[in-house]
């Protein structure tokens, strides 16, 4: 009967190796952190441009209604958060609301993004 042995090699070459792992992913952790920071900075302008967009609408439907500038832009910033800047725009027959804010979350203050959202409305019959 024959007995087989392993090659000589084998055993060193796995002490050789050990530690790769950790070192590869000391190697990819912070691309991948970075990759998660994008993609949650991504989510918060989504997010951010929605709720611009929603306001805006709001904005200008509660112009076309008769609502004062000042009450208009209460609406937008209770929709949009305190940060947004808002304009009201009359040009006789339609009503346009401009809502504008820097997004926020953990890139927000590094990345320098404002986003913007407007709205328009047709101002109802019997308005001045």
């Amino acid at each position: 009967m024959t007995c087989v042995l392993p090659a000589s090699g084998g055993a060193s070459r796995r002490k050789q190796d050990r530690g790769a792992v950790t070192a590869e992913f000391a190697v990819a952790l912070p691309a991948v952190m970075l990759l998660l920071a994008f993609l949650l900075a991504g989510g918060a302008a989504g997010i951010t441009q929605l709720r611009l967009e929603e306001a805006a609408r709001a904005g200008a439907r509660a112009s076309a209604r008769g609502e004062a500038a000042g009450s208009v832009e209460g609406i937008v910033r209770r929709l949009a958060g305190d940060g947004v800047r808002s304009s009201v725009i009359n040009d006789g027959q339609w009503l346009t609301v401009t809502a504008s804010a820097p997004v926020g979350g953990a890139l927000g203050s590094l990345i320098p993004w404002t986003l913007t959202a407007s709205a328009s409305a047709r101002a109802e019959s019997g308005l001045p």
